[in-house]
């Protein structure tokens, strides 16, 4: 099959995924993200902002050249939670097709869950045992109860930190009130969640997320390591170091996380939620294992592609 290219639009940030394929096999030739926090100053009330849709179509550009620039013939782009439930979602998704020529595929929650397993499942070793996956995204987060050969419970919620943190608009530093009303909100909301934990005994988490990516990041750069965590597919947290860094971020004004080593600019608002989701999750099950997947929606999608060749796009860049 040759070169192919995968676009995964999210809330956050708009990822590109190049990879060269061979039989049901592929290497990744480039990899990388622009952000553009789509849902900043609208998600909450279900439109995209106008300067979040230009930084939006402006990220499209730079992932466009990029594709030219490896000869890209075959492409897949989706998009998630910001443009699916956002008003002028489908504009969006209509003028990039007429200035940049890129097709996008808006897919429902569920199918997100779906793709988010099934690049999961190639990063970690689930041990025969079912396990909760947790993506964190910007506008929605999804869960997912599976092992290694099948899922048996998923559903995505309209609970994601770009979502959550237009909606309550925390203090800086985050406030007891704040809390217990982000908290209450999620209790609200994830009982569903909690009852199918408890019916498949979860006691192990799989993060796959920019947040995940991000709490790896400060805890291997507070150990003078920063960027190790990323030679494998998958990292195992401790759980004191991940106690001391959620304690550090609660803990700190917007400034003082701007200048923390391993937490990038975009996503220095947005941690203190994604904290808050996790712990919502940690305290209310009886979780003795942490891990991250460094493989996700755009790893998931490429091996569903390479199995079903035939959805491939046609690029008419």
């Amino acid at each position: 099959m040759g070169k192919v290219g995968i676009i995964d639009l999210g809330t956050n940030t708009f990822n590109l995924l190049i990879a060269n394929v061979n039989g049901f096999n592929y290497e990744v030739l480039h990899k990388t993200k622009i952000a553009v926090k789509l849902g900043e100053g609208g998600i909450h009330k279900g439109f995209i902002a106008p300067e979040a849709y230009q930084r939006g179509l402006d990220a499209l550009k730079v992932h466009k050249q990029t594709l030219l620039d490896y000869q890209i013939q075959n492409y897949y782009a989706v998009a998630t939670s910001a443009i699916r439930s956002s008003d002028n979602g489908t504009q969006f998704v209509e003028d990039v097709k007429q200035k940049l020529g890129i097709l996008i595929n808006i897919i429902d929650g569920d199918k997100e869950a779906d793709l988010i397993y099934n690049g999961v499942k190639q990063a970690v070793d689930f041990n025969g045992i079912p396990k909760l996956i947790i993506d964190i995204g910007g506008g929605s987060t999804e869960f997912i109860i599976a092992n290694k050969s099948q899922v048996f419970w998923k559903k995505s919620y309209q609970l994601g930190a770009a979502r959550l943190l237009e909606l309550f608009k925390p203090k800086n530093p985050i406030e007891l009130d704040d809390f217990n009303a982000i908290d209450s909100h999620l209790s609200n909301s994830l009982q569903d969640l909690l009852e199918m934990c408890e019916t498949y005994e979860i006691d192990s988490l799989i993060g796959s997320s920019g947040s995940f990516d991000t709490l790896a990041e400060m805890i291997s750069c507070r150990k003078g390591d920063c960027g190790v965590w990323k030679k494998e597919s998958y990292f195992n947290f401790h759980m004191h170091d991940y106690n001391e860094i959620q304690r550090i971020i609660y803990a700190s004004t917007l400034e003082e996380r701007l200048k923390m080593k391993g937490l990038t600019p975009m996503r220095a608002d947005m941690m203190v939620v994604s904290i808050i989701i996790i712990n919502y999750i940690l305290n209310n099950l009886a979780i003795h294992e942490l891990q991250l997947s460094r493989y996700a929606l755009k790893e998931g999608l490429l091996d569903t592609l390479i199995r079903k060749p035939q959805e491939w796009q046609k690029s008419s860049l």
